[in-house]
């Protein structure tokens, strides 16, 4: 993907299309000359599967979802050229809001909507905790807000991820 990029004083902007909805990447210059990174929201959904190129689309399915999120986020590091890969970054904060069940019916089967809410609920925990846990032993692990919503504008999606990270130059 190639970015456009539009940068005023300390922040760079990196986006795509004439009248860009939103910035995919936006860097603020730090004073030692680390930049702190802000990852537009994304989904694991339709997201992901158009960012890295995918064939198949990943729908309520948070053990595969989250992942998906965090390459995609890789991608756009690669292409703005700030980095080669997401091991560089130190997250500040993640914030994931996490869909309620696209279905069975609350209305028509209380019983199986309950189920598959508590199947995301255990599979949002085992994501989280194991993404940083077995891909960046030796990070710290981000500050996290989540609110269950009733629904995202990508209906494939069981969440939407925002973040904030910071690019260290001299990390020690």
């Amino acid at each position: 993907m190639t970015f456009q990029v539009k940068k005023r004083g300390k922040l760079t902007y990196y986006y795509t299309g004439e009248r860009p909805v939103l910035s995919a990447l936006v860097t603020e210059e730090q004073g030692d000359g680390d930049l702190k990174v802000y990852f537009a929201g994304l989904t694991g959904g339709h997201s992901a599967k158009g960012v890295l190129g995918l064939d198949e689309l990943v729908t309520m399915e948070p053990l595969k979802e989250i992942p998906l999120v965090f390459q995609a986020w890789e991608r756009w590091l690669q292409d703005a050229g700030l980095c080669e890969s997401l091991a560089e970054i130190d997250f500040i904060e993640v914030h994931a809001f996490g869909c309620q069940p696209k279905h069975p019916s609350p209305l028509s089967d209380p019983a199986g909507y309950g189920a598959e809410q508590s199947r995301l609920r255990k599979e949002y925990a085992e994501a989280y905790s194991s993404f940083f846990a077995d891909n960046y032993p030796d990070h710290g692990v981000p500050c996290r807000f989540t609110v269950h919503l009733v629904d995202v504008p990508d209906a494939a999606a069981s969440y939407e991820f925002y973040s904030v990270g910071l690019l260290q130059k001299n990390r020690s």
